[in-house]
């Protein structure tokens, strides 16, 4: 019976680790609302962006690769989503500096958000423990002009991820 009970602990821990606090928001419910600075260090709200697709990802960590390989395709398909009246805001756990020097090093010109409280990231159900790391995880909400999750992307594959949600909003575009 102690084994069962130590197996069952360490599965809840395991389990903590991987999907952080909380369930990420579903499809069709309102995406909850925040403000985070930006890499400028100016107040930036979800809320703002009424009226525009938001492409809300959260990713682990600046200057690393995964991440790095994300963001250079979010930056080469902005026109693209611009094109489609969606804006692109990305969040981690790093500091406001932090994103200032990732943009700057990798020339990205969409927003970078700090979340360096980890309320946010925590709301989205995107939190993480990496060792002895806090993270976010790399997922994606795809909201829409009404401020209503329309797509959830979880445990997201950085090389191909910005073609898909490019794709499904083409596909939301056409339902709207």
């Amino acid at each position: 019976m102690k084994i069962s009970y130590t197996a069952a602990s360490m599965a809840f821990v395991v389990a903590l680790s991987v999907f952080g606090a909380g369930d990420p928001p579903a499809a069709g419910v309102a995406a909850p609302d925040f403000t985070l600075n930006s890499q400028e260090g100016a107040p930036v709200s979800l809320h703002d962006y009424r009226g525009k697709w938001v492409v809300l990802y959260f990713y682990p960590k600046d200057m690393t690769q995964g991440c790095t390989i994300e963001a250079h395709n979010f930056q080469r398909d902005l026109a693209q989503y611009g094109a489609k009246n969606a804006v692109i805001l990305g969040v981690s756990v790093d500091t406001v500096d932090s994103h200032q020097q990732f943009c700057t090093k990798e020339s990205l010109t969409f927003k970078l958000l700090s979340d360096s409280s980890h309320e946010v990231t925590t709301k989205y159900g995107s939190l993480q423990q990496f060792g002895s790391m806090t993270l976010a995880a790399r997922n994606t909400f795809l909201v829409d002009p009404h401020g209503v999750i329309r797509k959830v992307y979880l445990k997201v594959n950085p090389n191909p991820h910005s073609e898909e949600v490019l794709a499904a909003l083409t596909t939301l575009e056409k339902g709207e």
